[in-house]
């Protein structure tokens, strides 16, 4: 936020209503957005961690070398957690889509 001594609130000639503004933009009603933020943050680092850990046991008993036991399970769970975004987006496309019909 820009500090009221500040040359753009100097020069700006509603700078007396910026609390007003900011209070109002408090007050505005709206859908929650809670649910995309854990769909769009928290979902995908959860798919990671599990896949990752998923794929580590398995490339372990089919792969001798610990670097490409690493390696194959970190490609692997990023390809999943990769498609499971690409799912989250679709979704959410779906849905606004839909809300617009």
């Amino acid at each position: 936020m820009i500090e009221q001594g500040s040359e753009s609130c100097r020069s700006c000639p509603e700078k007396h209503k910026c609390q007003e503004i900011y209070e109002e933009l408090g007050k505005a009603k709206g859908p929650s957005v809670a649910l995309k933020v854990v769909a769009a943050f928290l979902v995908p680092l959860v798919v990671f961690i599990v896949s990752l850990a998923i794929f580590e046991r398995i490339s372990a008993k089919m792969v001798n070398a610990k670097a490409l036991q690493t390696a194959i399970s970190c490609l692997l769970a990023l390809s999943v957690t990769f498609v499971c975004i690409l799912v989250i987006k679709a979704a959410y496309e779906h849905q606004r889509k839909r809300k617009l019909q």
